[in-house]
């Protein structure tokens, strides 16, 4: 049957369900918030005369609960307009409307006992039909289905989302021994395509797969730790990107999650779980039962592994001793090991490096290593029967780049084996009958596709729903036609390239500017069209600065204007090629990548996309077409003299704040992204999506644009509407003398330089003016100053 979903109920408006109910509006459906009806009145109700009775009283817990939701940072909407999307109302008043809904979420206390009367009344209130889930994390799905009816436990799944439910990947979904495999299905599907998860299909197990491994993971952590007599500091060293894992590494993630949220998940674990091997390691430390005994759970309490304080008016973080218990000034943590992998970029060239290490660093990766690799090869086939869903969940729910039975993979298998051994961490049966079998990796890639050694069968089979993605790092063996050290070429079929940058920060410098156009060329002599993305942390975060800084100081001007002049030919070349070109920026999408962005024939953006064209921040405006460009679209949009002067000022603000959108969708109300432009929510599906734009693109019969001779611009009428705006933040102090020198670059530029009254010029006229603003700047010693500390620290200098 076909199933929509237009209108959702979350029932339980906490941390989670309001941000689930913020999730479900980011995607354009319809949502019921409800929570409990307060059962007496505050203080400052009482003095307003308020009763019980008052809808504002019976609301209020739901709508504190959202005003939080929707306030707390990082954001839990898109944009902000997005929260007239969700209604607000209460168990008391409101259950009856769920009848309208097409989808019940349950996201209450986790209390069997209160869950279950909750499900009492949606009983009585839901359509038959509908769809009945819980997030619980940890009661046992098949446990709800008491004195449920037919229709409900047919219906009913559980589906945990992890916190935030807009950022972290991961959808659990649980089906019963009695839930259709229809529903089941459906979940996987929309969680994919819609909410833009990966889904992972689950077992009923304590914690499921995500929370089992991962909570396992941070215990032995600490396990390795005192073993060898390491400290906080040296370990979130070595346990945060280094190893593709957050920045918030082992003990800043828990203080910013909740040493509650641990012990609760380690407790429920130690508990439930009588036959595992590794049971007590899900026993607390005692100095995590201490935390606890004195309330020191991280954030939410003011201080946990770490502690924020304040002294004559510097911000100061200390770091707890887990010895002796008191804090004191955090300890620079250095190790040979991570010294000797600093070069390398490649996450799955330094792990082999990492575990072979001599030092403390290598002894605490072997030790933790080993003991997650033979737990995990244990948990099959108790919490999954596929090993890449172990793997998926950790990335997903936990943010690793990789996940533990591909991190075996890169340490390779059978060696690995020998040493766990040696060790005391030998694997399960399967793996060394994998190995027996001559089988060496856990996964491999046939034909582009990624395939996993399936226990049961003994053979590789696809990851199902693989061949609907494009994992260029599944086809760079067979499928790469040109590349040089900053980016690649590849094949993508159907007449399709796509060209990646691989340089630090996807930055663009000389080689991925000679990559774009080695890719235009081949695309407009044998191709069809072409895509520009890359499955990088970051879509690119713009210009090489340290090329700019070295010619700068070297006064070597003519080669930055040569600089200049080959990008903004480079970027207009994104639209006017005789192929259709579609961008896909996904992440950090700055400067340069902004403007290859608003060049595109279309563009194909992640949700979670963070663009915007930043460069006054280094003391320079947009020299690649990005001034030009939002000028020339608040021409082509608007026609009348005032409304169009309003369009072009908030044009001029989003340059001269270098103001950047935290969503996709946010950059679409920035006109950054235009109404055609699309959004892929899940963003492995993304280069296969921008591939399938190029293709209708190309059959709808794609012809070169002309380049506009027409644009609009404003002469002096409009630089003096600026420079009033301008001169006002400096007055106030906003601003600085620098920053009103560059405020005037923009305003010159988007105005049409020195004309004494309204016309029309050409988008050549607009880039000459762009790039002769640039250069003058690049001459400025404060414009200096900004650019070298970014490169120096990575922190904008305002001088």
């Amino acid at each position: 049957m076909n199933r929509n979903i237009t209108k959702v109920a979350v029932l339980g408006s906490g941390i989670m369900g309001s941000r689930i109910a913020c999730h479900f509006a980011n995607i354009g459906v319809k949502v019921l918030l409800l929570d409990i009806v307060p059962r007496e009145l505050t203080e400052q109700e009482e003095k307003r005369g308020l009763t019980l009775d008052d809808e504002a009283v019976r609301n209020r817990i739901v709508r504190n609960s959202f005003e939080t939701a929707i306030k707390a940072k990082p954001a839990a909407l898109y944009d902000a307009s997005f929260a007239s999307r969700i209604e607000l109302g209460n168990f008391d008043d409101n259950m009856k409307d769920i009848a309208g809904c097409d989808w019940v979420i349950e996201v209450v206390v986790e209390n069997l006992k209160i869950k279950k009367q909750v499900f009492d009344s949606v009983e009585e209130h839901r359509t038959d039909g509908t769809l009945i889930t819980s997030n619980t994390s940890g009661i046992p799905i098949h446990m709800m289905l008491d004195g449920r009816s037919e229709d409900f436990r047919k219906h009913f799944c559980g589906t945990h989302f992890f916190n935030p439910p807009r950022y972290l990947k991961l959808l659990e979904i649980i089906p019963t021994p009695e839930t259709d495999q229809e529903i089941t299905d459906f979940l996987m599907q929309y969680g994919d395509l819609y909410l833009g998860k990966t889904t992972v299909l689950c077992k009923d197990t304590p914690a499921f797969i995500a929370n089992r491994v991962g909570i396992f993971s941070m215990l032995k952590v600490i396990n390795t730790m005192q073993k060898l007599d390491l400290n906080v500091d040296q370990v979130d060293k070595l346990t945060g990107p280094v190893i593709g894992r957050p920045k918030s590494a082992t003990f800043r993630t828990s203080d910013v999650v909740g040493l509650d949220t641990l012990i609760k998940v380690a407790n429920g674990l130690y508990e439930n779980l009588p036959e595992d091997e590794a049971r007590e390691m899900f026993r607390l430390p005692d100095v995590v039962s201490k935390l606890e005994e004195n309330n020191w759970l991280g954030d939410k309490t003011g201080q946990g592994f770490y502690k924020k304080t304040k002294q004559e008016g510097k911000t100061e973080i200390l770091t707890l001793d887990l010895k002796t218990l008191e804090y004191g000034p955090r300890q620079k943590a250095s190790f040979a090991t991570l010294e000797m992998t600093k070069p390398v970029d490649d996450l799955k060239e330094r792990f082999p490096m990492l575990l072979s290490g001599k030092d403390k660093a290598g002894e605490f990766y072997r030790d933790s290593f080993y003991a997650i690799f033979q737990y995990v090869s244990n948990r099959i086939p108790e919490i999954a029967d596929e090993l890449y869903k172990i793997d998926d969940a950790l990335c997903a729910g936990f943010g690793w780049e990789i996940g533990p039975f591909e991190t075996w993979d890169t340490v390779g298998v059978r060696k690995t084996v020998e040493k766990m051994e040696e060790m005391g961490y030998s694997p399960n049966n399967w793996v060394k009958e994998m190995l027996d079998a001559g089988i060496e990796s856990f996964y491999t890639a046939e034909n582009g596709v990624r395939h996993y050694y399936d226990i049961s069968s003994k053979s590789y089979k696809p990851v199902p729903g693989a061949e609907e993605f494009i994992i260029l790092d599944n086809i760079r063996e067979n499928k790469v036609l040109w590349s040089n050290s900053g980016s690649t070429i590849f094949d993508l079929g159907d007449g399709i390239l796509n060209i990646e940058f691989h340089t630090k920060m996807n930055t663009i410098g000389g080689e991925v500017v000679e990559g774009l156009n080695r890719a235009y060329d081949l695309a407009e002599k044998e191709y069809r069209g072409l895509v520009i993305g890359n499955q990088g942390a970051q879509f690119s975060a713009g210009a090489n600065l340290g090329l700019v800084f070295m010619y700068a100081i070297e006064q070597e001007f003519d080669e930055i204007d040569f600089m200049i002049r080959q990008f903004q030919n480079t970027v207009m070349r994104v639209r006017y090629s005789s192929v259709p070109v579609v961008v896909a920026p996904h992440a950090l999408t700055l400067g340069g990548g902004c403007e290859m962005t608003l060049h595109a024939d279309q563009v194909q953006a992640a949700a979670e996309t963070y663009i915007g064209l930043v460069e006054v921040g280094v003391g320079l405006i947009p020299g690649g077409g990005g001034t030009k460009e939002l000028t020339k679209r608040v021409s082509d949009a608007i026609e009348s003299g005032d409304v169009e002067l309003n369009a072009l000022q908030n044009a001029f603000m989003n340059i001269a704040t270098a103001k950047v959108a935290t969503s996709a969708e946010e950059a679409r109300g920035m006109h950054i992204l235009r109404p055609q432009d699309r959004i892929t929510m899940n963003k492995d599906r993304q280069i296969a999506d921008a591939k399938s734009a190029v293709i209708e693109l190309a059959e709808a019969g794609y012809t070169r644009p002309v380049e506009a001779e027409n644009i609009k611009v404003q002469g002096k009428t409009g630089m003096a509407l600026f420079m009033a705006g301008v001169n006002g933040m400096r007055m106030g102090n906003y601003i600085s003398d620098h920053d009103v020198k560059i405020a005037n670059k923009i305003a010159y530029v988007m105005c049409g330089g020195d004309l004494s009254y309204p016309q029309e010029v050409s988008e050549q006229y607009l880039l000459e003016l762009e790039r002769e603003a640039f250069l003058s700047l690049t001459g400025e010693k404060k414009t200096l100053e900004r650019i070298q500390a970014i490169l120096k620290g990575g922190k904008p200098l305002r001088n």
